[in-house]
């Protein structure tokens, strides 16, 4: 039973994935969630993903550990659990990816904004300054940067030419220094090395920050998961054991399981929201 359950919702998710490809069926909701499944995607650099795949991978996911469950231990309410957990395992993974992706960035950021305050004090235009990242920049900012030199050679429209890059880079420092190089283009600012220095010493300061806070707080997040991970990992070594299986196959077992799940769920959420660092947001995409 608990099988065909997860094998009608991994399909009903595929369908609902197939339902929102028609533009005129587009709820505002269901295309901002989309739109922001994208950016998340982006993001974390994957690109060529789409949401309906990650869905489908996160019903896959879902399905997998919902069989194993039921395979493994013969207790009624713990593969409903497994299925949750392991549907949210994917979207756990893209968001650790974004997360990882960004931190990676912050260390990059100031040596490619110091890279472009020296082409653009050297003479070069802004344009041009952008485009010699593409080959002087930091390794893994080039290739954004260097097709935003390609664009802007092969149609000469700065403007659209910098909303590409700014969508590649996808990076709310990226969109900083986009946004202050389009403006500084616009209207002729010529305190645009200045407004460079400054943000490249804030961003210098912000990544010492995080960098500490970060090695601080790691070992209490640490302890945490094993925290909320050892039960559940005692209690699926225990579900072969008949005995178990018929304590917890009761209903008064299934509430003891209900209950502890939530609870496991809602501290771990807390704490992950009281320990987080404030992330910055792209309020340009």
């Amino acid at each position: 039973m608990g099988t065909l359950l997860g094998l009608l919702l991994g399909a009903g998710l595929l369908l609902l994935e197939r339902s929102w490809r028609g533009p005129g069926r587009q709820s505002v909701v269901l295309a901002r969630w989309r739109r922001d499944q994208v950016a998340l995607l982006r993001e974390a650099g994957l690109d060529r993903w789409r949401p309906g795949q990650l869905l489908l991978a996160s019903a896959l996911t879902g399905t997998s550990a919902l069989v194993g469950a039921q395979v493994l231990t013969g207790i009624a309410g713990l593969p409903v659990g497994a299925a949750a957990l392991g549907g949210w395992v994917p979207w756990a993974l893209v968001r650790r990816a974004a997360r990882r992706r960004t931190a990676e960035r912050r260390e990059l950021w100031p040596d490619a904004v110091d890279s472009l305050t020296s082409a653009v004090r050297a003479g070069l235009s802004l344009p041009e300054a952008l485009a010699a990242l593409g080959e002087r920049g930091p390794e893994p900012l080039r290739p954004a940067f260097a097709a935003f030199g390609a664009d802007h050679r092969a149609s000469g429209r700065t403007a659209e030419a910098l909303d590409r890059l700014r969508d590649r880079l996808a990076d709310p420092v990226g969109d900083r220094v986009v946004e202050t190089v389009r403006l500084a283009r616009e209207v002729g600012g010529t305190e645009v090395g200045a407004v460079l220095r400054a943000l490249s010493a804030f961003l210098r300061e912000d990544a010492r920050t995080r960098a500490e806070l970060a090695a601080r707080q790691s070992w209490t997040v640490n302890a945490a998961r094993v925290a909320v991970a050892a039960p559940w990992s005692v209690l699926l070594l225990l579900g072969s054991q008949p005995e178990t299986a018929r304590a917890y196959g009761t209903p008064a077992g299934t509430l003891v399981l209900a209950a502890g799940g939530v609870a496991c769920v809602l501290a771990y959420r807390a704490m992950i929201r009281i320990g987080r660092l404030p992330a910055e947001r792209r309020v340009l995409r």
